[in-house]
């Protein structure tokens, strides 16, 4: 086997696990992003909540 064969296989045997790790870092990646419109949409909900809430009481903004 010379140097360039044994550098091909090599690299051949390193595409899966790399291929996993891309696969692995978009998914977190939309997980985390999904996360956070989440956490934004909630936080604005509790502000028209909280806004509401004190015009009912009579109390400013």
């Amino acid at each position: 086997m010379t140097f360039w064969e044994a550098t091909l296989d090599v690299l051949i045997s390193l595409i899966p696990p790399a291929l996993v790790g891309v696969i692995f870092w978009i998914m977190l990646r939309a997980i985390l992003r999904v996360d956070r419109g989440e956490r934004n949409t909630y936080a604005r909900i509790e502000a028209e909540e909280r806004a509401k809430r004190s015009n009912a009481l009579g109390e400013q903004p």
